[in-house]
This record gives C-alpha cells, sequence and structure tokens, in this order.
C-alpha cells in the first residue's frame, strides 16, 4: 500500500470492520427462534452487543496479527526491542471507549429490562396508562385489573385491553415437576397451553425450593420462590410446541424438571379446552400437592400414582440414575 495515506487506509480498514460487524451482528444465528412479543427487545439488544463484540474483536485480534508480522524480529537480528515509554493519549482512547460502550449497553439493557416489567408491573410505560390500567374511579388501585396488580416480569395488557382478554394460570413447582392449574376452567395439566396473540399470566409460586420457570424462545424467566408468588406475563406470537426447563439448581433431578409450553391457534385452544373439561372431570390438586414430597419409604411408582390419580396425566418413571429412578416429568395428558 505504499503510497496511499495512512488515513485512508485506516478510513478504508474501519469500513470493512463496520460492514462485517454489522452483517455478523444481524445474521448470527445463535438464538432460538423468536416465538412472543418480549423476543425481539431482547433480540435487539443481543444483536448489538453481537455487533459490538465482533468489531472489538476484528480489531484486537488484527491489531495483533499486523503486529505479530510487521514488527517480528528479522533473522540475526539480536539487538533489545525500542524502550517505550508509553502513550498517554491512546490509553486514555482505549479506557474510555469501553466504558462507554458499557455505560451504554446498561443504559439500554435496563431500559429493556423496565419496559418487559422486571421492577415492578405497576410501572411501565406512561403513568397515564398505568393509572387507567390498575385504578378505577371508585380508587381501588387493583379492582379493574386484578390480575395484573402483582409484582413480576413480563408486559402487561395495552391500554384498552381488560383483564378478561387475558389468561391466567398458576403454576406450581415442585421437585421435580411444574403443575399448571387453569383457575377459570378447573383444568390442571403437566403442560402449558396458550392460544396466539392474547396475554398470558402465569402465578408462580414453589412448594419446596427455589425453581425457575425458563422459556427460552420467548426470552423470559422468573424464579419460582416457596411463601412468594411471582408472575410472568406475555403473548406469544407464534403457534408451535416449546420447551420449558427449570433454570434453577432445585435438587439431584434437576435436568429433567422440564415440560412444554404449546401455543395454539384460538380455534384449536378452545377445543382442547372444550376436551380436556369433558375428559378430566373435577380435579382435587391439593392430593397431588399433599404427595409432593415423596415418602422415605414410597416407591417412585407410587410416588407417581399420586399425580397419576389426581391430575389425570401420564407419568412414568425413566431408567434408573444413580441408583434411584428419574422421573419423566414432561409430560402431555
Amino acid at each position: 500500500m505504499n503510497g496511499i495515506p495512512t488515513s485512508i487506509v485506516t478510513m478504508l480498514i474501519g469500513i470493512v470492520i463496520t460492514l462485517i460487524s454489522l452483517w455478523y451482528g444481524q445474521n448470527h444465528g445463535l438464538m432460538p427462534v423468536a416465538a412472543s412479543t418480549e423476543a425481539g427487545e431482547v433480540d435487539q439488544l443481543f444483536n448489538l452487543m453481537m455487533t459490538i463484540g465482533t468489531g472489538l474483536f476484528l480489531i484486537v485480534e488484527g491489531t495483533l496479527i499486523v503486529a505479530v508480522i510487521r514488527f517480528r524480529r528479522k533473522e540475526g537480528d539480536e539487538t533489545d526491542g525500542p524502550h517505550i515509554e508509553g502513550n498517554i493519549p491512546l490509553e486514555i482512547v482505549w479506557t474510555a471507549i469501553p466504558a462507554i460502550i458499557v455505560l451504554g449497553l446498561s443504559v439500554y439493557s435496563f431500559e429493556i429490562y423496565t419496559e418487559m416489567g422486571g421492577l415492578n408491573l405497576m410501572e411501565h410505560h406512561s403513568s397515564k396508562e398505568v393509572q387507567l390500567a390498575y385504578a378505577s374511579s371508585d380508587g381501588d388501585a387493583t379492582s379493574s385489573y386484578p390480575m395484573l396488580a402483582a409484582s413480576g416480569l413480563g408486559e402487561p395488557p395495552t391500554l384498552g385491553e381488560s383483564a378478561d382478554d387475558t389468561i391466567s394460570i398458576d403454576v406450581l413447582g415442585l421437585q421435580f415437576a411444574f403443575v399448571m392449574t387453569y383457575p377459570a376452567t378447573g383444568i390442571v395439566d403437566g403442560a402449558v397451553h396458550v392460544p396466539v396473540d392474547k396475554f398470558v399470566k402465569l402465578n408462580l409460586k414453589a412448594q419446596d425450593v427455589i425453581h425457575a420457570f425458563w422459556l427460552p424462545e420467548f426470552r423470559i424467566k422468573q424464579d419460582m420462590i416457596p411463601g412468594k408468588e411471582t408472575s410472568l406475563v406475555f403473548k406469544a406470537t407464534r403457534e408451535g410446541t416449546y420447551p420449558v426447563v427449570c433454570a434453577e439448581l432445585c435438587g439431584s433431578y434437576h435436568g429433567g424438571m422440564r415440560t412444554q409450553l404449546i401455543v395454539h391457534s384460538p380455534e384449536e385452544y378452545d377445543e382442547w379446552e372444550q376436551s380436556r373439561i369433558v375428559a378430566q372431570g373435577p380435579t382435587d390438586l391439593s392430593n397431588a400437592i399433599a404427595a409432593a414430597s415423596q415418602k422415605p419409604d414410597e416407591t417412585d411408582t407410587e410416588y407417581l400414582a399420586h399425580f397419576r390419580a389426581s391430575m389425570h396425566l401420564d407419568i412414568e418413571p425413566m431408567e434408573p440414575m444413580n441408583h434411584d429412578a428419574h422421573m419423566d416429568l414432561a409430560l402431555t395428558p
């Protein structure tokens, strides 16, 4: 590149690095399919971090490669390298740039977390919307939207949508299963069934130890804490079957604490709901909860029978693991 000004070369290199970073930041393919309204915001943040990370990687590694080739010791050269005291402006620049990047990402991620309700559901969006969504004319702060007044993670219904348009599901976490109860119909199931394009509120409780309800394709996760109710509010945007994973180490069989979230079309959801009501009949969840802790003299088969009888679920022990039967609790009715 003799004869080309250094400034031109630097500009061309900067353009190439920028184009590569922008392309890879949007086409890395590292995230699972996005299946909720919340996923888009999270993916935008992740794509931005991948764009910045790719650019920094190319700059740092490219500088190292150029330095290794250009400034390598020539054959027969036994002299010491030049004594360099340092470059204060350069050190300030390479310290300030990462600091600005980290600060910017922190502000952006905090904004997304707040928008998703990570701090408090009642602090979403504008104060006007919160007032209309959570307070009634008689001053009761929860009477208009009683299902949405609890704190948790997830985006509440937008202005104009009522609590009647939101499906509420009670989720009980216990070693080592998720048990879903639909208060409106009395349905109890081992999987989560929801219609597409409709707000869903999960009321999360833990029976024994801390669990975590994680939906990777929805980009949301919430802890389930004994003695404290937490919540997740989301809207599924894509029909399909998605894994639900416990993301909190909760015991020996933590790795097997999984189930599914099935997103139906509105018509399919109504059909599923009616079929479950007819097939299941009255369900006494208290028996299943009472059986949540396995007795010392109770075999795995006997333990699972409590759930099979009271919740009409088809669950069987898996192959033994560490001399005990491991339960397959990612179930379908």
